[in-house]
């Protein structure tokens, strides 16, 4: 490994720092995500957020985790109902995240698009790239959010072969072309 010196004291901020937290806010945003819409129906009302925290846990079994803050209308929806679906969205579907975004809208949700129903009650949105319908496994309290570990009951590819889309820097982008290196 190649070293090209040493971090130096302007450059690292001390843990107990308060700038830390600043640090890492504006840091994260560097980080480029895909962009999902969380769903899952409650007494026959679904309902639905944009998360860019998703992630694989494991193959065996097939799990995700959802991190979903705890003054959200979901967190409530996925801890009575025990189940949810991870829609990744595509380029094309970047106007639903302003309606799934505003709380304001929430009357809008579902109501543009198309939807399909999952096995488990969830709506799966029609544009998504790929679909992962889970049955909540455990739910983690940390602090602000609840991490939602869901066991993967069944996958759709709705649009299979579009570009999906991803969020970085406070914007929306998405891949022109996959290139594979190695």
């Amino acid at each position: 490994m190649k070293q090209s010196g040493k971090i130096n004291e302007t450059q690292r901020l001390a843990a107990s720092d308060a700038t830390v937290a600043d640090a890492y806010l504006a840091e994260m945003r560097m980080f480029a995500a895909g962009v999902c819409l969380i769903t899952a129906r409650r007494n026959g009302e679904p309902g639905g957020m944009i998360a860019t925290a998703v992630t694989s846990v494991s193959a065996e079994p097939p799990t995700l985790l959802v991190c979903v803050n705890r003054n959200a209308s979901m967190f409530g929806i996925i801890q009575e109902t025990g189940h949810f679906c991870v829609n990744v969205l595509t380029k094309e579907a970047v106007a639903l995240v302003g309606t799934f975004s505003s709380a304001a809208r929430r009357e809008e949700r579902f109501q543009s698009g198309e939807w399909m129903t999952a096995a488990n009650g969830s709506p799966v949105c029609a544009e998504a790239l790929v679909s992962f319908e889970c049955r909540l496994e455990k739910m983690v309290d940390w602090h602000t959010h609840a991490i939602f570990l869901g066991e993967v009951t069944s996958v759709s590819h709705p649009r299979a072969n579009a570009a999906p889309l991803l969020y970085m820097d406070r914007r929306f982008h998405h891949l022109n072309e996959l290139t594979t290196t190695g």
